[in-house]
């Protein structure tokens, strides 16, 4: 333990150069003693402590008696001081332990490390995510909903009355114990995201764009290219003097950006309840460049998805709770396509059912 600070006779440079070099020694003896993380800590209280630090004492014992002239040569020195001991400090909390003190460790610091293995998207996250970028590049946002739909949405507010023939191409899975609900309250798993349209429509007048990627589930016997759970990405384009043009014009944009700019499109009639007029859309092949092979059935094209006018009837639903949604005055387009699909078309999956497996000598591919 130090000696208590000295009071300061005389505050002349002379004086104050041994004052301050008698200090600055005991320091260095001090550090220099110091053989472990408690007497480390034990020199930072005993000169930076500030109720009893020596710093704090000299503070107050020399530059509140110092007369004014002598201020200012007295905190010049006393900085210089406070320097060095932080100095020392420093170098005592850096060093580290002791090549005595490491050898007695039983861990070998030489060995490698745990190595952590980096993860990767899912194939169908990966083309769910690109597919979705392609449309947020012309203004769409995303919309989401929920798996669990009631008969409402998913099929009457998408022009699917009750007996309607085209609800049996979208058999699907029900929740049980729902006989007592009426039929349009009754809940099922969706058939498509097609509900989320109508939910955004309820909560926000036009105009709207949006697409929306999603889980859903039919009743399908699962086989090469079909399964009961897959993945879709929706959309829907409603404003004032929407054409059919600007439908084809989007996706013939969409496809050029997923499948390269030499990909062509066209489109044949078809029929969807919730679209009207309806077409399929086909994409000139992309093993063959149009030519004709096995994956084409010798055609050059491949049907990928569907697409159409939005029908008034759908925008009489919309229109109970948004009365902007007036057919007369606005106009719309939608679309729909299957993620799994065109996963294996990028990637050359032959199988819907390896997506699922989980067997990481598949999924490792995509890493």
């Amino acid at each position: 333990m130090n000696e208590p600070i000295p009071t300061l006779e005389a505050f002349d440079e002379a004086s104050l150069d041994k004052a301050f070099a008698a200090l600055e020694k005991q320091a260095r003896e001090s550090a220099a003693a110091m053989d472990g993380p408690e007497a480390v800590e034990a020199f930072r209280l005993e000169w930076l402590g500030r109720k009893q630090g020596r710093l704090n004492d000299v503070s107050g014992l020399w530059l509140k008696a110092a007369p004014p002239e002598a201020k200012k040569l007295l905190g010049q020195r006393f900085n210089a001081l406070k320097a060095t001991v932080d100095g020392l400090l420093e170098q005592a909390l850096g060093a580290g332990p002791s090549d005595a003190a490491l050898a007695a460790e039983a861990i070998d610091i030489t060995l490698p490390g745990t190595q952590r293995l980096t993860g990767a998207e899912h194939p169908i996250t990966k083309t769910l995510n690109e597919i979705v970028s392609v449309f947020a590049g012309l203004g769409f946002s995303v919309g989401v909903g929920p798996e669990v739909e009631t008969d409402f949405y998913n099929f009457e507010s998408m022009n699917f009355p009750p007996g309607h023939p085209a609800r049996d191409t979208q058999d699907t899975l029900v929740i049980a114990n729902q006989e007592r609900r009426s039929l349009r309250d009754r809940l099922l798993l969706r058939t498509h995201t097609s509900p989320v349209q109508m939910r955004t429509m309820e909560q926000q007048p036009p105009p709207v764009r949006i697409v929306i990627p999603g889980k859903v589930h039919r009743n399908d016997a699962a086989d090469a290219t079909h399964s009961p759970i897959f993945h879709q990405v929706e959309g829907l384009c409603v404003d004032t003097n929407i054409t059919f043009s600007d439908l084809k014009g989007t996706l013939d944009h969409a496809m050029k950006a997923l499948f390269g700019s030499s990909v062509k499109t066209r489109f044949f009639p078809s029929f969807f309840p919730f679209t009207e007029p309806s077409a399929d859309v086909q994409i000139s092949c992309i093993f063959c460049g149009g030519k004709g092979c096995r994956k084409c059935k010798n055609s050059g094209w491949i049907e990928l998805l569907g697409c159409g006018m939005v029908d008034p009837a759908v925008f009489a639903f919309a229109a109970e709770k948004q009365p902007a949604y007036d057919p007369k005055k606005i106009s719309g387009f939608a679309f729909g396509m299957g993620v799994e699909r065109i996963a294996m078309m990028k990637y050359g999956v032959s199988e819907i059912g390896q997506f699922y497996a989980g067997d990481m000598r598949f999924l490792s591919q995509f890493v």
